[in-house]
Parts: C-alpha cells; sequence; structure tokens
C-alpha cells in the first residue's frame, strides 16, 4: 500500500514531475485480493510466495524487500508476521474511507500498512482496524458501525471479481483513465510518462 503511494508524493509535490491537477482529482484505492478465494488465515509463508520471484528464497526475498523498504523509510518487521488475513474487512474499511476522499482513505491505508508491516498485527481483526481508523483521524466508531453490519460487503467483493476479471494480480497496479494499467512499484518518472499519456488519450478523445 505505502510503497505503492510513495511514488504519487511526486505529483503534488513543487518539481518538474508534479501534476496537480491530476493529484488533486484524486487517487482512489480498489481492492483486490492476492489469494482471493480458499480458507483464512493462511501461514505467512505461503501468503508470500506471490511476492518472491521464482528461484528465489524466502529469506533472500525478504531481505531484498526489507532493504527496499529501508530506503523508503518503511521498517519491514517480517519476522512478526505470522500468517496472511482475510483482509475483506480491511479493504471495506478503506472503501468507507474513500468517502471522505483521497487524502482519508491515503492516511488509513497508511495505517493499516504499519499495523501488518511494521507490526505485526493481524488487520483483519475490527479492532486493530478501528484503531488504524483514529490514527488515521477519521471516526472509528462510525466506522466500526458500519464494519459490524454487511454494508458494503458485497460492493467490495463485486469489485474485487472485477479487478481479477480484468487482470490485476499484483499490487501496486494503477489504472489511469479507466484503461491504461501501469502493474508493479514504479518510479515516479514512469507513472508520471504514464499520466501523461493517458491525459492525452483523454484530450484526444475529447477533441
Amino acid at each position: 500500500m505505502r510503497g505503492g503511494r510513495r511514488p504519487l508524493e511526486a505529483l503534488s509535490a513543487p518539481s518538474e514531475l508534479a501534476r496537480p491537477d491530476f493529484w488533486l482529482s484524486g487517487f482512489l484505492a480498489r481492492p483486490v485480493r492476492l489469494r482471493p478465494s480458499g480458507s483464512w488465515p493462511v501461514p505467512a509463508d505461503p501468503a508470500y510466495s506471490r511476492i518472491i520471484p521464482p528461484g528465489a528464497t524466502r529469506s533472500c526475498a525478504l531481505q531484498q524487500l526489507a532493504a527496499i523498504g529501508r530506503d523508503e523509510g518503511i521498517a519491514f518487521l517480517f519476522s512478526e508476521i505470522e500468517r496472511s488475513p482475510n483482509t475483506l474487512d480491511a479493504h471495506r474499511a478503506i472503501r468507507v474511507a474513500a468517502e471522505e476522499g483521497a487524502t482519508a482513505q491515503g492516511a488509513l491505508i497508511e495505517q493499516l500498512f504499519e499495523a501488518y508491516f511494521t507490526e505485526g498485527e493481524d488487520i483483519s481483526d475490527l479492532d486493530v482496524i478501528a484503531r488504524a481508523a483514529e490514527a488515521a483521524g477519521l471516526d472509528s466508531e462510525t466506522l466500526r458501525d458500519r464494519l459490524d453490519s454487511d454494508e458494503d460487503v458485497e460492493i467490495v467483493r463485486e469489485e474485487i471479481d472485477r479487478a481479477r476479471a480484468i487482470g490485476v494480480e499484483g499490487v501496486p497496479c494503477f489504472i489511469l483513465a479507466g484503461e491504461l494499467v501501469v502493474m508493479g512499484a514504479h518510479p515516479p518518472e514512469v507513472l508520471v510518462e504514464a499520466i501523461d499519456r493517458a491525459l492525452g488519450d483523454e484530450d484526444e478523445t475529447e477533441e
């Protein structure tokens, strides 16, 4: 989550890469589950199989991820992650946060990311999600009431199915102008080039 959003911050910072109009229009996160079916939770090792390159050992791959994290100021604590939780409720919470705007949603994503990857917390636990929401400046009681109900469950499941149907199998994945797909973590320059291409295509369509 956080690692995928970091390059986006360059869009709002004063620089030659800045695209403030595009940034202010809002980047909203949509749900993706790398393990869409099966029993939950699962041990961490099988869950990590999705992010470990073929032929690489788990320890080496996680050491590389930890090194990348340090460069980004992220203190990954993989040793504390014992299982991969069912993230449906976390995705529901992220969807609710989007009702307050992209900034609020991003703040909650950041808190959930840190809770799981740097503290080893179970982000399927509603108490953990509520604490993350409070830390993000959201109304945790209202959010908890929503999560205690069945509201948004089917909508989020449909969004997850839709992502899978269009070929999203990893994160981060950026969908620009509803069509252009950029898979994987990339430096800001790559995203800016894709954004300019997407905006150019939109301008041509409008003409």
